[in-house]
């Protein structure tokens, strides 16, 4: 009888012992698998790479001029000098072109009799570069010059600072030195290009 009674005993705690190994041999046959990847990763790495990137876009912009206005251009010797904001934040190239080389008058552009009906000037940029140090950049264009179109390099340099933009009028042209009576105009176009 001693014998039956430890039969029931036996049993139960190898259905029981049975039950609890389960799980852990599932547990350690998962990890079994998974070490060993990443134990052969970890031993053999001596250094890693990683990939870090982002972007800035490019960007140029000019703030708004307003109209100079030189009033009676009879009177020799005007000039406007005017601040301008701009930032750029990659080297640039900046065209300047006139559109009639010169102020015009609003009707007759080539005068008439002895008076003239142009009125030439000069157009001088500065403005401050950075390549990192600061430097500045200045250039002067004729209003013929202009015409054609001028053109203002960075040379490597970024823009922060604005400009500053300098306008003086000339001495008129036709025989009498003198210009015809009549409004004067004329539209100078700026571009900003990234190189």
């Amino acid at each position: 009888m001693p014998e039956t009674a430890t039969e029931p005993v036996e049993s139960r705690s190898r259905f029981f012992e049975g039950r609890a190994m389960r799980p852990l041999l599932i547990a350690l046959a998962a990890f079994a698998f998974a070490s060993p990847a990443l134990a052969g990763e970890i031993e053999n790495a001596r250094s890693i790479d990683i990939a870090v990137s982002g972007s800035i876009r490019e960007h140029c912009g000019i703030g708004s001029i307003g109209d100079m206005d030189f009033g009676n251009i009879e009177r020799r010797g005007l000039g406007i000098q005017t601040r301008v904001a701009f930032d750029c934040n990659v080297p640039f190239t900046m065209t300047i072109k006139g559109a009639s080389g010169a102020l015009t008058h609003s009707t007759m552009p080539n005068g008439q009799g002895p008076y003239g009906g142009k009125l030439p000037y000069n157009l001088a940029v500065q403005m401050p570069v950075r390549f990192p140090s600061s430097q500045t950049i200045s250039k002067s264009f004729s209003s013929a010059q202009l015409q054609a179109g001028g053109v203002i390099s960075s040379n490597g340099g970024i823009a922060t600072d604005g400009m500053t933009l300098a306008v003086e009028l000339g001495q008129p042209t036709g025989e009498a030195g003198m210009l015809l009576a009549g409004e004067y105009s004329e539209t100078i176009t700026i571009t900003v290009s990234p190189t």
